[in-house]
Order: structure tokens, then sequence, then C-alpha cells
């Protein structure tokens, strides 16, 4: 069995999340998605949350896709996560060259942790290459639609969430 990581902080999940992660199921046959702590980024959902919309976003994805997508919290190495679950691949998502170049450092690193787990990356799809979850919560913030970027799910969540805030 092929088990691939997606991992990333999720906060939110976005439309461009989700399109990498239905593309990751043609490639394996069980998908983590690992939600990562990453306190320094300062969240705006807990990692409850995080994993919630998840694991809500992703049911839909895996009855289609007839694989096996579970949402996996982890604060240490991504290398070591993918250890922890079984990973044989580490699955990517470029929006930009900028992306590429930080990624490509990562790759390099992980491979000389364990040469046996191999990295894909998958660029995003055109219209969700600008889709950025620092950019989703800033637009919602300041009173902006943000339809075109989550679902309707995590846009009802983010709005709670800013007016709690």
């Amino acid at each position: 069995m092929r088990v691939g990581l997606y991992p990333g902080t999720f906060d939110p999940v976005t439309v461009g999340h989700l399109d990498i992660i239905q593309r990751a199921c043609s490639l394996v046959d069980k998908l983590v998605i690992g939600v990562a702590i990453n306190r320094d980024k300062g969240p705006l959902f807990s990692l409850e949350e995080r994993v919630e919309m998840i694991e809500a976003e992703c049911a839909e994805i895996s009855a289609k896709c007839g694989i096996e997508i579970i949402a996996h919290p982890f604060e240490n190495l991504l290398i070591h996560c993918a250890q922890e679950v079984g990973a044989q691949v580490i699955i990517r998502g470029l929006r930009a060259v900028a992306d590429f170049e930080y990624e490509y450092q990562m790759v390099g690193m992980n491979r000389a942790m364990d040469a046996e787990i191999e990295t894909v990356f998958l660029m995003a799809e055109a219209q969700h290459q600008a889709i950025a979850s620092k950019l989703v919560k800033e637009i919602a913030r300041l009173d902006g639609n943000v339809e075109k970027f989550v679902t309707a799910r995590v846009r009802l969540a983010l709005h709670e969430k800013l007016e709690k805030a």
C-alpha cells in the first residue's frame, strides 16, 4: 500500500489545498493530511478546528476517490511524521517559483535524513495559484468576499471565528 503525506498548516483549508488533495489521491492508496501545529505562524484556528475542517472537507473527496484520507496532527520534523505514518511519498503543492526554492532545500534535507521517502510536487491549477491561507484570512478580516477561495463550510467557520475575535 502506497501511503502519501500532504503536510501543511491549513489555517484555513482552501480550494487550492483541496485541489492538491484530490489530485494526490490518484498517486497513493492512502493519503494522510499532516496538520502542522506550527505555533510560530500563530494560527487563527485551533489545531482541533483545523483537523475538523480537513476531515469534513475530505470526506467527500475520500468517497469519490475511493481511498482513505485521514487528518494527522504533528509537531515534529516532517520526515519524522512521514516515518510515523508509514508514508513513502511526501506530497507538496507549489504555487510559484518562490515556493520551489524553499521546497527544493527541504527535499534535500529530508533526503539526507531518509532517502527512502520521495517528495512529489504538484503544481496548483492556474485558477488556484494565487490562493494562500494568509491572504484568505486577511480578505475575510477586512470584510472581503472569500467564496472563490474556500468552501461554504470553511467560509462560515472563518466568519464565525473573526466575529468572536
